[in-house]
């Protein structure tokens, strides 16, 4: 419904955008064409206002005093005869002396310049006029007399031929723009089809079809609304696929561990001497202590995945103080296991770009994978490796790895046959993660003694920041640190 809705709102926009200036046009050019229609009307009608002040004038006479008006009743009459408006007049002298006519026809406020008539606007007996104003001279046989020609008329002939004149002109334009509006209606019902199929391919397909959507006949302007939806179920099909191969593995992993803790404490309930409780209590313990590293493993393995993240923060950090660290924590595990834990790296800091966390993340599993499958009195060695390509490797005294499981060694769950230590093969498999979060590529091969393997991790240059700091460390001296710890 709410596509529905904002589908007709883009309809609606499209079309008050598109009709709303085609009627504002028409609004302007009616005003336009009514004024214009007014200014031809009062032209033509102005020629023959100025007609009927010469023909007044005609009926003027030189007199004794000042000129007089004689015009006969029948001539006035078929002066002032119209069936439309009102016809009024005016002689004057130019000092204002009243010769004729209409007393309340007013002078004129402007100027009058001989031979050139004057026309305004009036309004007389409460209906505007149009009068025309004009300077013309009586002969007279001592000196030529001027006098002021006025006639006013009302503007009811005017006003029909401007609206009949409008009204030629708005009609065929009403008719068009009527026309325009349809052509535009089904043009945008017409452009916005595009859209309408896009929204039934979406809303027709199951919640669990994440295939990208068909752009074909998408306009251009709505091409990269899809390619960004494309991707976002692009992105979504990997989280979705990220979650349920998670839970998969949950699943697959938790059941033993959890039937086995089930049995032990069934067992322990019916157990009455306190020496074998204690014993069933014990290895519950132990049963919880696997659950407990295999449910770290887990998320740990769900946090590294390249699905669950798109990219990590690498700061510039020092591999090698981060390794031997790490390998310290190890001694006590080491000792216990009667393993020879050394670590071997310079004295001067190898910088790269990493994340700390999980980097000590990494650094843990090998060495937990390294002390676990070694033999008794074996060694374990750490070494980090500065150059161009800064190096971890981990050499244990492990059974030796065929170099056909070499590359399956990395996937989860895979362990190799003929090993008893506990595990759940997640290590290796949260190790490779980790690298390849770091663009770091790791290797598998036989140890140099001949006796275990070796993992080593080449990470990639350091930015040149870290590069400028770790060589002026590498100024104070050069000299490589080996520790059997």
């Amino acid at each position: 419904m709410p596509l529905n809705k904002g589908k007709a709102t883009l309809r609606r926009q499209l079309l008050a955008w598109l009709l709303g200036p085609l009627l504002g046009l028409l609004l302007l050019d009616t005003l336009v064409t009514y004024s214009t229609s007014l200014g031809f009307s009062n032209r033509a009608h102005d020629r023959s206002l100025e007609e009927m002040a010469r023909e007044v004038f005609l009926h003027v006479r030189p007199g004794p005093a000042q000129p007089r008006l004689e015009i006969a009743p029948m001539t006035e009459r078929i002066l002032r005869v119209d069936q439309d408006d009102r016809i009024y007049y005016r002689v004057s002298t130019s000092d204002g002396r009243l010769v004729g006519g209409d007393p309340e026809l007013a002078p004129p406020t402007a100027r009058v310049v001989t031979g050139k008539p004057l026309f305004h606007d009036d309004v007389l007996h409460g209906e505007p006029v149009r009068v025309v104003s004009t300077l013309m001279t009586v002969n007279e046989a001592q000196a030529p007399t001027v006098v002021l020609v006025q006639v006013a008329e009302t503007l009811n002939k005017r006003n029909r031929l401007a609206r009949d004149i409008l009204a030629s002109v708005f009609l065929p334009q009403i008719l068009l723009i009527l026309c325009a509006g349809v052509a535009v209606y089904y043009g945008v019902r017409r452009g916005l089809l595009p859209l309408e199929r896009l929204k039934r391919a979406v809303s027709d397909r199951s919640h669990l079809d994440l295939s990208p959507i068909e752009a074909v006949g998408v306009p251009g302007e709505v091409m990269p609304l899809v390619e960004e939806v494309n991707d976002l179920l692009l992105r979504l099909g990997k989280t979705l696929d990220f979650q349920n191969r998670f839970i998969a593995d949950a699943a697959h992993q938790l059941r033993t561990p959890v039937a086995g803790i089930k049995a032990q404490i069934e067992l322990a309930l019916r157990e009455n001497d306190k020496a074998r409780l204690r014993h069933s209590v014990a290895q519950l313990y132990l049963s919880a202590d696997r659950l407990s590293r295999l449910v770290g493993q887990l998320l740990s393995l769900a946090r590294n995945e390249p699905g669950a993240v798109e990219r990590i923060e690498l700061h510039a950090l020092d591999m090698n103080a981060l390794a031997l660290e790490v390998t310290m924590e190890w001694v006590p595990e080491a000792l216990r296991r009667n393993v020879d834990l050394g670590f071997e790296g310079p004295e001067t800091p190898v910088f790269i770009d990493g994340d700390g966390h999980r980097l000590r993340e990494l650094i843990n599993n090998l060495i937990d994978n390294a002390v676990r499958y070694s033999q008794d009195a074996g060694r374990v060695t750490v070494r980090v490796v500065a150059g161009e390509r800064r190096m971890l490797s981990i050499s244990d005294d492990g059974p030796r790895i065929p170099v056909e499981e070499r590359e399956r060694i990395f996937q989860r769950f895979h362990r190799l046959l003929g090993t008893n230590m506990d595990g759940s093969g997640l290590g290796l498999a949260i190790v490779s993660e980790i690298a390849a979060l770091h663009k770091a590529s790791i290797t598998l091969e036989e140890d140099l003694d001949g006796v275990g393997n070796t993992f080593t991790v080449f990470f990639p240059a350091p930015e040149q920041a870290a590069l400028d700091a770790n060589a002026a460390l590498a100024g104070q001296g050069t000299a490589s640190a080996a520790h059997r710890l």
